[in-house]
């Protein structure tokens, strides 16, 4: 899964979870509803848990539940939480037989240009609350960390 749809189902599922908010859900539940893949959610939702966003709770009332404020979630955070690459992977070490020194300036360019483009787009992220987005989308939401078991 590429990194921005495991982002975008992490966010359709945070919000999912922000509407249903204090009633555990089921990973099927979930897939359901935002129209994904119930195993390949499990995995984005045991990442989401192990950052502490998301609580799993066990048993016949169980499933998963927000654990975080989303005017404290930023897509910053989520991203980190499921991604273990940057959102620009570049590989320069290849040579196709271009003098090393050519091919080395075109790297470098890449590598600056690449870098200064990853860090807006993680400044932004950072500037973007899951409480936005869940505004934006017309998603209501009550959220009282005091239901968390």
């Amino acid at each position: 899964m590429s990194a921005s749809k495991k982002l975008s189902t992490s966010v359709k599922a945070l919000c999912y979870l922000a509407e249903s908010f204090p009633q555990p859900k089921s990973s099927k539940d979930i897939a359901d509803n935002i129209g994904v893949n119930a195993s390949k959610l499990r995995k984005l939702l045991s990442l989401l848990v192990r950052q502490e966003m998301v609580r799993s709770a066990k048993g016949t009332n169980g499933g998963f539940l927000l654990q975080q404020d989303p005017n404290e979630i930023d897509l910053q955070e989520v991203y980190c939480a499921i991604e273990d690459r940057k959102a620009f992977h570049l590989d320069v070490n290849k040579s196709s037989g271009e003098s090393r020194d050519r091919t080395t300036m075109f790297n470098n360019y890449f590598l600056d240009l690449f870098s200064v483009v990853q860090v807006e787009i993680e400044n932004k992220m950072r500037r973007i609350p899951l409480s936005m987005i869940l505004r934006q989308m017309g998603i209501n939401y009550k959220f009282d960390s005091r239901l968390i078991k």
